[in-house]
């Protein structure tokens, strides 16, 4: 069957993705949001952070809102992931070797994990996207590339600590992963089959938690909360509301 009917959601998508100006309108959003539940993250689960650490991530969010390009933006949310994947180290328990960020490829544990609930939450954005009826590989923030679905990496960004993180924090936390549960490929390292179920199975269930949506004042299913936010992009886009507000934890 078609992908999609919605052609009047595609045609304002396309239009806004040509809007300099409206796209970093959403960008902004997006950036902010993502900076907020980074600073939530960080002091639910590190009680001794340093006040100053979250003064500057107040400081790049408020910042952000007020970017004057895509560039400045990136620039922004660089400087807040260096600091809040330079703290994240902090609130695991046990001897777990963390203290950036690595992607490709993840060198330690917990980057592979990462990699791996990122790699998970990016396919559920995608789905969402096609269900409300966007083009997912057309973004604002990110920027199009050929096999790349911009738009669900945008999507996903201020979801990455509720979701991505969380889980990764809960696995090695509760001892559900240990060093044994990683093959190393070279100078990366992977999950090994039977680990990989452990983190589907921790996934699926933080992705049917429940949460109170911010803005609609209802509890909800994080899945859900993803295609509310999906929606929510959609009004912006049709001119409906004045602008996309993004998902925000207190």
């Amino acid at each position: 069957g078609l992908s999609s009917k919605n052609v009047e959601l595609r045609r304002a998508q396309y239009q806004t993705a040509f809007d300099p100006q409206r796209s970093l309108q959403v960008a902004q959003s997006i950036v902010a949001a993502k900076i907020h539940n980074q600073t939530v993250f960080l002091r639910r689960n590190l009680p001794s952070l340093d006040g100053s650490l979250v003064k500057e991530l107040q400081r790049l969010k408020l910042k952000a809102i007020k970017a004057k390009g895509r560039e400045s933006l990136l620039g922004l949310e660089g400087l807040a992931a260096k600091i809040y994947f330079g703290s994240l180290g902090k609130a695991f328990t046990g001897r777990v070797d963390f203290n950036n960020r690595r992607r490709r490829p993840p060198t330690d544990p917990v980057n592979a994990v990462l990699s791996f609930c990122y790699a998970m939450l990016a396919r559920e954005c995608g789905v969402v996207l096609h269900k409300v009826g966007f083009d997912p590989f057309q973004g604002f923030y990110h920027q199009p590339r050929y096999g790349r679905q911009s738009l669900a990496l945008d999507l996903m960004e201020e979801f990455r600590t509720l979701l991505a993180d969380s889980v990764t924090l809960r696995l090695f936390n509760t001892k559900q992963l240990k060093d044994d549960d990683f093959l190393r490929m070279g100078i990366g390292l992977r999950l090994k089959q039977a680990a990989k179920k452990r983190v589907v199975a921790s996934f699926e269930a933080r992705m049917t938690s429940q949460l109170t949506h911010p803005h609609f004042g209802y509890k909800v299913s994080y899945r859900r909360c993803l295609e509310l936010q999906a929606r929510l992009l959609g009004r912006f886009l049709l001119g409906e509301i004045p602008s996309y507000p993004g998902l925000v934890t207190r």
